[in-house]
């Protein structure tokens, strides 16, 4: 079964199960998916829906920061539940060891030199590591390697 269909099948158990706030993430997962397939015009594969989910997260890492700065920690609680429910839909997150063990197979592959090689490094990178790793950790690993390598 598709991750699309796994995400509908999850909205009428938790309808069933009257888990609301299940139903609220649920859904809004849902409603991404399908206006992405209206802008692509095509049905999405799981790679296109697990980006979705990634974002989705991203959204809620970002709000959850931005309401504790604030001093909302309800607003904040609410963004974690729903985060957490997220990550059930996202694969596992590798740790930063093994983003620098494969950050260094990317410099070797590409012969990085230093800081300006950064982008060679993280498009190879980023294709192996999609939805397990966030961006931002990749390009930190990377940068601080780079930088050592000079």
């Amino acid at each position: 079964m598709s991750l699309k269909e796994d995400v509908k099948q999850d909205i009428i158990k938790a309808m069933k199960e009257k888990n609301e706030l299940l139903v609220l993430v649920l859904k809004g997962i849902s409603s991404e998916i399908h206006n992405k397939e209206i802008e692509k015009k095509q049905e999405l594969t799981d790679e296109d829906v697990l980006i979705i989910i990634s974002s989705e997260a991203k959204k809620r890492k970002d709000a959850i920061e931005g309401f504790k700065q604030g001093k909302r920690d309800d607003l904040a609680e609410k963004e974690i539940k729903e985060l957490e429910i997220l990550k059930i839909y996202l694969p596992e997150q590798i740790g930063e060891e093994e983003i620098k063990q494969e950050a260094k197979k990317a410099i070797e592959e590409v012969n990085a030199t230093g800081p300006q090689d950064t982008g060679k490094v993280m498009s190879i990178l980023m294709g192996k590591l999609k939805g397990k790793a966030e961006g931002g950790l990749v390009s930190k690993i990377v940068g601080e390697l780079l930088k050592n390598d000079n």
